[in-house]
């Protein structure tokens, strides 16, 4: 997504594809779909086809799809028991570089995590969400053209990888709640270590990052790892509301009270994030739970989208077209139509089935928060992703102070410029 304003320091660098072989869930990859899977190139040409025609994309076309797996468990945070009701979702995603941009830094990922299956042929689009859970995630690069490419395609590398070992290995934990939102977190933290240590590594790549929304279904219930400013909105009822809370500084300064939804809408800050995987060592994850409905609807997007296509007409185009893969063309399309300035991705997964209760007038869509028990702002985990195995079989932990210097200067610098703009802006006010 080229968000070259946020960071002067950020430089471009030789694009980085993913090579054929064994992907992350142990599926041979042909390295078209890899390319797809793991970044928003547009190196295929069928790829951009299949983005722009009403046509649905031929056996060999990399768009991502799911496959069928077992029934699901129906867990949320207050139950865990294991009934045989299965939950259905129907799931499309597709990313596109948009009318302006040059290179397409997005990328996604949709994943059967019981069936460790992420190659995803698009006749295998609908599944029933087995014990393990169905993984929703989008990523925007931030760094200029290849920098921005390698920190997305990483972080949904590194986060599948991570599920892969931590949820879904032999030594995995129960498939609880509070296991499944745990491994969400380590997952995300892991990448953002993986993209901040390969930026040290190579400074042709210095102040590279990501944003990343990352969304989990386990049972009746989605569980989800917000950094950055890309979004997850439900649609119920005709009415899409927005799960995630932005990491930006319209944000901060429309929590403040200092300007409305609106005037954000149209200031030229609004690229300006508070955080994203890899430009600092630490990060602090927000992650949230949401409860679903038999009927309810998906849509994870880059703000490609969100920044050109308003909520009320998303939910309106949803409600309009059922089948998830039309809804992604269309949404894609409507976003080009206005303009196209960034690229643009969007995944969108519709939930059916006996699993799930129909809504109810007492249900609030929104931004939930999920506690883990225990939990805290110490990096303890960052700690054990930075932990490295030693060739004499002890472990060397490069240690991580919870807010260094730099980071420190950086938040004080942020809050600063919003005092100052707030200040400008009740000035302006106050002489109209």
């Amino acid at each position: 997504m080229g968000r070259e304003q946020r960071c002067a320091t950020m430089n471009g660098a030789q694009r980085a594809r993913p090579a054929a072989g064994r992907g992350p869930w142990g599926h041979f990859i042909d390295p078209r779909a890899a390319a797809l899977l793991y970044s928003g190139s547009t190196g295929v040409p069928r790829m951009a086809a299949c983005a722009t025609t009403d046509a649905p994309p031929c056996a060999t076309c990399p768009i991502p799809a799911l496959v069928t797996a077992s029934p699901s468990p129906n867990h949320t945070p207050s139950d865990t028991r294991i009934p045989s009701s299965e939950v259905v979702v129907r799931v499309f995603g597709r990313t596109d570089v948009g009318r302006t941009r040059e290179h397409n830094e997005d990328a996604f990922v949709v994943a059967d995590l019981t069936a460790g299956n992420a190659t995803l042929l698009p006749e295998l689009r609908t599944h029933t969400s087995g014990e393990r859970g169905t993984l929703f995630m989008v990523a925007d690069g931030m760094g200029g053209a290849a920098s921005g490419e390698i920190a997305s395609s990483m972080a949904v590398d590194v986060v599948l990888d991570q599920l892969r070992e931590w949820w879904c290995g032999d030594d995995a934990p129960p498939p609880e709640p509070a296991a499944f939102a745990a491994a969400l977190r380590e997952a995300t933290e892991a990448a953002n270590v993986k993209i901040h240590e390969f930026a040290k590594a190579h400074p042709e790549n210095r102040g590279m990052g990501t944003t990343a929304t990352i969304a989990g279904l386990l049972g009746d219930t989605l569980y989800m790892a917000q950094v950055g400013d890309s979004r997850a909105y439900l649609i119920r009822d005709g009415v899409a509301r927005q799960l995630t809370k932005d990491q930006s500084l319209m944000q901060k300064l429309i929590e403040a009270g200092e300007i409305t939804a609106e005037e954000a809408e149209t200031s030229d800050r609004r690229n300006i994030i508070l955080q994203a995987l890899g430009p600092e060592p630490y990060i602090k994850i927000d992650l949230t739970h949401q409860q679903v409905r038999r009927g309810d609807t998906l849509v994870l997007c880059s703000d490609g989208l969100s920044g050109q296509v308003r909520p009320e007409e998303i939910a309106q185009m949803a409600a309009q077209v059922d089948d998830p893969m039309l809804l992604c063309k269309q949404l894609i399309d409507r976003a080009n139509a206005t303009g196209g300035p960034d690229n643009i991705t969007v995944v969108v997964a519709r939930f059916d089935g006996a699993g799930l209760d129909h809504p109810v007038a007492e249900d609030h869509v929104g931004h939930h928060t999920f506690a883990l028990e225990g939990d805290d702002d110490a990096p303890g985990a960052m700690q054990r992703h930075l932990a490295r195995e030693q060739p004499g079989g002890g472990l060397e932990t490069e240690r991580v102070a919870p807010l260094p210097r730099e980071t420190r200067r950086a938040y004080v610098y942020v809050l600063l410029f919003a005092a100052a703009i707030a200040v400008t802006y009740v000035v302006v006010r106050l002489l109209q």
